[in-house]
């Protein structure tokens, strides 16, 4: 009865809401309206079942579950040992009960993303206070990639596992730190970026022996991963090398593939596929959009505010509907770099740090493929675009409407397999 009044107490019905809320707009979207659109020449049809919730790396997934690993050096296609392995065995255990994968898969990944946005409004009401945490839960509820929450990928037991880290050190509890640590690293590569933060924090607030050991022991889930590695497939790091088939033998920070994705935005596809400008309506309308931008801001207070917020929102929409995913994708991952550096002195310093370092590592793949979903995953700019959402309410609001309107069309293009990130 105690534990059921402080549930209560806690306002657990709040991050509860926002989590049925947006994944009931997933549902229908993915469930009732894709199935009703014609099926795309790339794609294949949506129906009313489970397997909406399956598409891109889910089959990976699959196939660990019902074969187990595979690698090859000599063999120059996408492996399986690419995938880390917690998903796929809490999967597993599912399963066992009787439960098929993609129904096994789907509660593992949802119910994970409810704990995560549960134990994200919990700390964030510790730190700023209800209003605030609610922001903050609002934004990591209503991201657009909050999608993958939600079907067969690893997003959600990743946010779950690095903001329990997080929140355990941030709270000096280090064995929970070296727990929840260990299962980062074990669910996705980049659960590694805890490890410098945690270190940094440990040397910098002189924390002590425990706080080192736990930081190390964040390490243990890629560690074991590596031996299973060499004693399977004889080759420590074949997760590494396995991912040579995404991306081949880029390393490093993907110029070319920015400054692609910058000249899409401006110019257009067609002119940027052909060297030229052969549709001059792309650049004319971003100028449009552009010129009008600096004149609202111009004559902002001539207009009022009422009025800026609305020529404001119009130009948003207006530059997502002609430049596309590529503005998201420059805005989820630069945008968020600014975020956190205006964000430094608010949200703890492991979580910026944790932010700096991820962030690092999204810009030293070689590639700018799925940039925009692992950004998604940084807990710390959900927490530092929630900061900003709740000093600036008015720009919320609309921002989270347009938000579940790019959630529902994330979902339609997932469930008829349509790349979405």
């Amino acid at each position: 009865m105690h534990t059921i009044k402080n549930i209560i107490n806690y306002n657990f019905y709040f991050p509860l809401a926002m989590w049925l809320s947006s994944r009931l707009i997933i549902a229908i979207a993915m469930l009732l309206i894709a199935p009703l659109l014609p099926t795309p020449s790339t794609g294949v049809p949506a129906t009313f079942s489970w397997d909406v919730f399956a598409a891109w790396d889910s089959t990976w997934y699959e196939k660990i579950v019902t074969y187990g690993y595979d690698f090859s050096p000599e063999v120059k296609e996408i492996h399986t040992v690419a995938f880390f392995p917690l998903f796929p065995l809490l999967s597993r255990l599912l399963m066992n009960i009787g439960l098929p994968f993609k129904v096994a898969s789907t509660l593992v990944n949802n119910l994970a993303f409810l704990a995560a946005l549960t134990i994200v409004y919990f700390w964030s009401e510790e730190l700023y206070g209800k209003t605030t945490a609610r922001w903050i839960t609002a934004t990591l509820a209503w991201c657009p990639y909050s999608l993958y929450g939600t079907v067969i990928y690893a997003e959600g037991l990743f946010l779950l596992c690095t903001t329990s880290a997080l929140r355990a050190f941030h709270k000096k509890q280090y064995i929970w730190t070296a727990f929840w640590g260990l299962l980062s690293t074990a669910t996705r590569v980049p659960g590694v970026a805890l490890i410098p933060a945690f270190l940094f924090i440990s040397w910098k607030e002189n924390r002590g022996i425990k706080a080192y050991l736990a930081s190390l022991t964040t390490g243990l889930g890629i560690f074991f991963y590596s031996l299973y590695c060499q004693f399977k497939f004889g080759d420590a790091l074949a997760f590494i090398h396995a991912q040579k088939a995404w991306r081949g033998d880029a390393k490093g920070f993907a110029w070319e593939g920015w400054w692609r994705m910058l000249m899409q935005i401006t110019v257009g596809f067609t002119n940027w596929k052909s060297g030229y400008i052969q549709d001059i309506w792309h650049p004319l309308f971003f100028l449009v959009i552009l010129i009008s931008s600096l004149l609202l801001w111009r004559f902002r207070l001539r207009l009022g505010k009422k009025q800026f917020r609305y020529g404001i929102y119009l130009l948003c929409l207006l530059m997502w509907l002609l430049t596309g995913d590529e503005l998201f994708i420059l805005t989820m991952v630069f945008g968020g770099i600014y975020l956190l550096w205006i964000s430094r002195d608010e949200i703890p310093l492991v979580t910026l740090i944790y932010g700096f370092a991820s962030l690092a590592l999204i810009l030293n793949t070689g590639i700018t493929a799925s940039a925009e979903r692992y950004a998604y995953g940084i807990i710390s700019l959900s927490m530092a675009f929630g900061l900003l959402l709740a000093r600036y309410p008015r720009w919320g609001y609309p921002l989270m409407y347009f938000f579940a309107i790019l959630l529902a069309h994330f979902s339609v293009r997932f469930a008829r397999n349509l790349w979405v990130a």
